[in-house]
């Protein structure tokens, strides 16, 4: 089935399998042993499939893997820009609307998660060009203001992607749950928001590895937001223990 058809953002019918509690450590091995290669240059790709054929790994395990590892040049990089939650007040957000409302719906509808090197949690979905809504969605976005609203930013841009279908349907959900509770947000439809996110000196709201790496702040609202309303979620710690992680 498609993830469009789908009406929840749930686990893979093989999830239970491939992330079984016995698994872990090997998951975990591998995650450190291409962390260990990307610290040495070694492309993102060719170490990916050397560490998962040695492991024979399925190919979301290596999808969870990869998203998981980083190098030390990047651990220690992400820990430099890192703010911690309790100090956004007044202070000006982006927030990367897709990457972040992903993660929470899927925490939502109790999708594997992935603990990371780097201290964020990532989901394994993917938008490919399109998405729609599912029945976790609002309550995705509540949550969020939930959070956010005793933190107190100064103000919150939602960006998201403009080429992705029903990106201006999602929009409008966010403004109008935003007025309903009188939250200071906006949205922007953009082409890249990525771009936008780095050229900022906003502080970015995001686990996309591209804009961790060349933003100048970012703040790790997902993994807080999971930790404190969705304790139940099923996250699957893969970080290797590394001194200056932001866990």
């Amino acid at each position: 089935m498609s993830p469009d058809a789908r009406q929840h953002r749930g686990p893979h019918p093989e999830d239970a399998s491939l992330f079984d509690a016995d698994l872990i450590p090997a998951l975990r091995q591998a995650t450190a042993e291409l962390s260990w290669l990307l610290s040495r240059d070694y492309p993102l790709p060719s170490s990916l499939k050397l560490v998962g054929d040695r492991h024979r790994l399925a190919e979301r395990q290596r999808a969870a893997v990869g998203r998981a590892a980083c190098s030390d040049r990047q651990l220690k990089r992400r820990s430099s820009t890192y703010k911690p939650i309790r100090d956004l007040k007044a202070e000006p957000l982006e927030i990367d609307g897709f990457n972040l409302l992903i993660t929470v719906e899927a925490a939502l509808s109790g999708a594997v998660l992935i603990l990371c090197r780097d201290g964020c949690i990532r989901d394994l979905s993917s938008v490919h060009g399109s998405y729609r809504s599912v029945e976790e969605t609002q309550k995705a976005i509540d949550l969020i203001g939930e959070m956010m609203e005793p933190v107190g930013p100064a103000r919150v841009n939602w960006l998201l992607d403009q080429p992705v279908s029903n990106s201006g349907r999602l929009a409008q959900t966010i403004k109008d749950t935003a007025a309903e509770h009188g939250w200071p947000w906006s949205v922007e439809l953009a082409f890249n928001p990525d771009s936008k996110m780095i050229e900022s000196t906003s502080v970015a709201i995001t686990s996309d590895s591209l804009v961790l790496d060349r933003a100048a702040r970012w703040a790790n609202l997902a993994r807080h937001l999971i930790a404190e309303y969705i304790p139940e979620s099923w996250v699957i710690d893969l970080a290797a223990v590394a001194e200056g992680a932001t866990r």
